[in-house]
C-alpha cells in the first residue's frame, strides 16, 4: 500500500507561506481554495511528488500558529552542490538559519525558520 503525505498547518499570512516555500524549496503551488467551510489555503509541493503541504487560514476564528522546536519537516538533498543552493535559497526567501533544537541536526544540515516559527531542516545528504 503506498501513501500519499499531507502537512497541513495554520499560518498567519498564507501569501508569505505561500512564497517562502515555492521560492526556498522550489515548490509548485498545486492547489488554492478559498472559503471552503470558512478557511482559505494554498497546498504546495512537487508536481507528481507523494508529499505536499497546506497552509490555511479560518475566516472565522483565528488559530495562533503554535510550533515547537522539535516539531520539523526534514528534506534529504542528496548532493553538496544542491544542498549549499538551496540553503541560499532558503534565506533569499525569507527563512532564518537558526541552530537545531536537537544537536544532532547540526551534524550534517541546517534548520531554517519561516514567519510563524515552523522549522525546516535541510539535510545534506541522502537518508538511509
Amino acid at each position: 500500500m503506498k501513501f500519499h503525505l499531507r502537512v497541513a498547518r495554520p499560518v498567519s499570512d498564507i501569501d508569505r507561506a505561500t512564497r517562502m516555500y515555492t521560492e526556498g524549496l522550489n515548490f509548485e503551488v498545486l492547489y488554492r481554495f478559498q472559503n471552503h467551510a470558512g478557511f482559505d489555503g494554498t497546498i504546495v509541493g512537487q508536481i507528481g511528488g507523494g508529499y505536499h503541504i497546506e497552509f490555511t487560514r479560518s475566516r472565522n476564528h483565528f488559530v495562533k500558529p503554535t510550533p515547537t522546536p522539535e516539531d520539523l519537516l526534514v528534506f534529504y538533498v542528496p548532493s553538496e552542490p544542491e544542498w549549499l543552493t538551496v540553503c541560499s535559497k532558503m534565506r533569499v526567501a525569507g527563512f532564518q538559519e537558526v541552530k537545531s533544537y536537537n544537536p544532532y541536526w547540526d551534524q550534517r544540515a541546517r534548520t531554517f525558520l519561516d514567519q510563524d516559527a515552523y522549522r525546516v531542516v535541510l539535510h545534506r545528504g541522502i537518508w538511509a
